[in-house]
């Protein structure tokens, strides 16, 4: 099918909004490259951070973003053994079975697009093998999307990295779209009280229906300190997520924590924006740490989250709280970043 012409969401300048536009794909799919046509993407504030340089100034300029996706697998390029013409896949940043092929690049009046092994905000896609996981046909495509980052990611968070036991209390900071799918997470291994921490009265109602036993906003609670360790208990919760990756959050959820809890950090501060704490109980095994995606193995993982889902035990429908087309792509982001969404969805169906 290649060379063909593409629509997609470019990333020109940073802190600025996406251009639309229409580029060139390359002749022809290298060593272990996918053509995925693209029906669904997730917006995740992963690509937030890409637009307002948290991590920096950003080398590869102008790129295409969008790390989580559902496709259809059009043609694969020589060696790609995972996936096949017709497979219905979830497209995921975490490295999964089969081939890492080069990054493609594509072109666009003359200049050239850059694009990571995986990109969403397009309608159609060269992706890595690697990034690819076939699913059922039958699966939802507007929910095969949530599988390739929020999902992965919150239930990893709960299973690899935090290691939740049964009956242990989990505090969630920050209850958007990976935050709710953790607190699903927490309550699919018995763990209790699940607290659930945010300043938007909505997602903490939608907190309560994923799972959670408490919900506490910051902004209408007299004491934070004292509210969360009358639920959890004077010497503090065994396990807090953060995902908001504010420095002053991370400081309060750490001191929050019990002397042998754990603190996983998936938010992301701006760099330049440094944590303080006093460091003495990391040596006597209390634990801070990041998560890189839960840790996850799509290729092992999202197989059995699809069984989960389709048996009614992971729920992700409600997840989605908005919809956008791929023109409408910085609304999309805009409502992301109201804080007022829970996962939203841009198609290009």
């Amino acid at each position: 099918m290649l060379p063909m012409k593409i629509k997609a969401a470019i990333l020109v300048r940073q802190h600025e909004c996406l251009e639309f536009a229409q580029l060139e794909t390359p002749e022809r799919l290298r060593f272990g490259q996918v053509l995925v046509r693209v029906h669904y993407s997730g917006v995740c504030g992963s690509q937030i951070n890409e637009i307002d340089g948290t991590k920096g100034p950003d080398r590869f300029l102008p790129h295409l973003l969008g790390h989580e996706g559902c496709g259809t697998v059009l043609e694969t390029g020589e060696g790609v053994k995972t996936v096949k013409k017709g497979d219905k896949v979830v497209m995921h940043w975490r490295p999964g079975r089969g081939i890492q092929s080069e990054t493609p690049s594509y072109g666009w009046n003359g200049k050239t697009v850059n694009a990571g092994w995986v990109t969403t905000f397009n309608d159609y896609a060269i992706v890595s093998e690697n990034r690819l996981t076939p699913i059922p046909s039958e699966f939802d495509s507007r929910l095969a999307p949530l599988l390739g980052c929020a999902v992965t990611t919150a239930l990893g968070v709960i299973n690899n990295n935090a290691q939740v036991k049964v009956g242990q209390s989990v505090v969630v900071f920050g209850v958007g779209g990976v935050g709710l799918c953790i607190v699903q997470a927490a309550q699919m291994v018995s763990a209790y009280p699940i607290v659930a921490v945010d300043i938007v009265p909505k997602k903490l109602d939608m907190a309560e229906r994923f799972g959670a036993s408490h919900c506490i906003n910051p902004k209408t609670t007299a004491d934070l300190d004292k509210a969360i360790r009358d639920i959890v208990g004077p010497l503090g919760a065994d396990v807090i997520v953060e995902t908001t990756g504010s420095p002053r959050v991370i400081e309060t959820a750490y001191e929050l924590t019990q002397s042998k809890g754990k603190i996983i950090l998936v938010g992301v501060p701006r760099k330049g924006d440094n944590v303080s704490i006093y460091s003495l109980p990391l040596h006597f095994k209390k634990v801070l740490t990041g998560s890189e995606g839960g840790e996850a193995e799509p290729h092992n993982d999202i197989p059995r989250y699809v069984r989960l889902v389709q048996a009614g035990r992971l729920k992700l429908d409600e997840l989605i709280t908005h919809e956008f087309p791929l023109e409408q792509i910085n609304d999309a982001i805009a409502r992301v970043r109201s804080g007022e969404a829970g996962r939203v969805l841009v198609s290009m169906e």
